[in-house]
């Protein structure tokens, strides 16, 4: 008896193991309309985010946004204040982003502004009589140079033996902050202080001058002039094209004969220094002495900035400047009670969509289905 033939079955989605499946497809060219967009609509869910958590405490979302913008550009003095507070996270934003370009992951800018602080407070306090063209540009240098002292130690190891910066950045930032203490809390602290930790005022000499009449410094001058230098680095030199290119494929870099290592160094050098000048500018323009938490936390939040700013210099100043008023309006908005970490939340749900709508660039999504067994 002729055995008999058994059809194959030939539907690939048959079976218990099939089902609809989503997957992401890399862009071959991300769209420009896109990168524009998905960040503003990510920041708008981020506030109606931030409005559900506040409905659901008990506060008028509407209300409480619209103090926050009232407290941040309602008035001359508050958006003085909200520029004041972007001057630090323009310096940290462009520190950690050039960092960021080469895939360098320096967490360690709020570190690298305390020892820029320190830099700069060790001048004016060493040096109290030395005249304001001395001291000046005295309190810069050594604000730039601790900072760059600060990001040359995760960069050595990262360099010569591929230690992971993350951990070695991340660590060094409480050692700063720690140290800034030791001095305050002891050799540092004012005996006229009433207890406080905090240092005697520094000399009219080591203050920044500000500008028509608020408390905004020339750290601003520092800030945009650092993206204008920074942006002409990047692109329109040999080691700007080094740097963009280690950051696409280091790999390729070292194909090409460029030395991945030095780079890695000066990279860290120049990102340093720019965390240590918002330090400098910090002590130097707003506090006139060294204080125990003279940052609430500029060097972790011009990493959100970085990256919402796409690590684009101008990008980072404009974004800056929305941070500055989220601090101000935060402030603004406490005497209604809400929490002072309420600011903080919407940092991190900025952070969270922002990252999330990243992915919506440069993927696209794709509806399949799963082939059954």
């Amino acid at each position: 008896m002729p055995a008999t033939a058994v059809p194959k079955n030939t539907n690939r989605n048959s079976g218990p193991g099939s089902g609809p499946v989503l997957t992401l497809e890399k862009r071959l060219e991300p769209s420009r309309f896109m990168a524009v967009v998905v960040p503003v609509i990510s920041v708008i869910l981020a506030l109606a985010v931030g409005a559900i958590f506040l409905a659901a405490t008990g506060f008028q979302p509407m209300k409480v946004y619209q103090s926050m913008l009232n407290g941040a550009v309602g008035s001359k003095y508050g958006i003085s204040e909200t520029i004041v507070k972007a001057i630090p996270l323009m310096l940290a934003g462009l520190g950690v982003s050039v960092a960021f370009r080469m895939l360098l992951w320096n967490i360690g800018a709020e570190g690298q502004f305390y020892m820029g602080a320190f830099g700069a407070s060790w001048v004016a306090l060493t040096f109290p009589h030395l005249p304001a063209y001395i001291m000046l540009p005295a309190m810069f240098l050594a604000g730039g140079l601790m900072g760059a002292l600060w990001g040359l130690l995760p960069a050595l190891p990262r360099a010569k033996w591929g230690v992971n910066e993350v951990i070695t950045t991340l660590m060094l930032n409480y050692v700063a902050i720690l140290w800034v203490d030791y001095l305050v809390y002891g050799p540092w602290k004012d005996p006229k202080g009433f207890n406080f930790p905090l240092t005697a005022t520094f000399s009219d000499a080591a203050a920044l001058p500000t500008i028509a009449g608020t408390r905004v410094h020339v750290g601003l001058i520092f800030a945009l002039v650092a993206a204008v230098l920074l942006a002409i680095i990047l692109w329109h030199t040999r080691w700007g094209y080094e740097i963009r290119v280690i950051g696409e494929s280091a790999r390729a870099a070292r194909y090409a004969g460029m030395n991945i290592e030095r780079n890695i160094i000066l990279v860290m050098l120049l990102s340093g220094a720019l965390a240590g000048l918002a330090g400098m500018s910090e002590v130097a323009g707003i506090t006139h002495r060294l204080q125990h938490g003279i940052s609430p936390g500029y060097g972790y939040t011009a990493i959100i900035i970085a990256w919402l700013a796409k690590l684009h210099p101008a990008t980072i100043i404009l974004v800056s400047i929305l941070f500055g008023g989220l601090i101000v309006g935060g402030y603004s908005v406490q005497t209604a009670g809400v929490p002072a970490a309420t600011v903080s939340m919407l940092q991190g749900a900025i952070l969270f969509f922002v990252l999330g709508g990243e992915i919506l660039t440069r993927y696209r999504l794709h509806f399949g289905r799963k082939e059954g067994k």
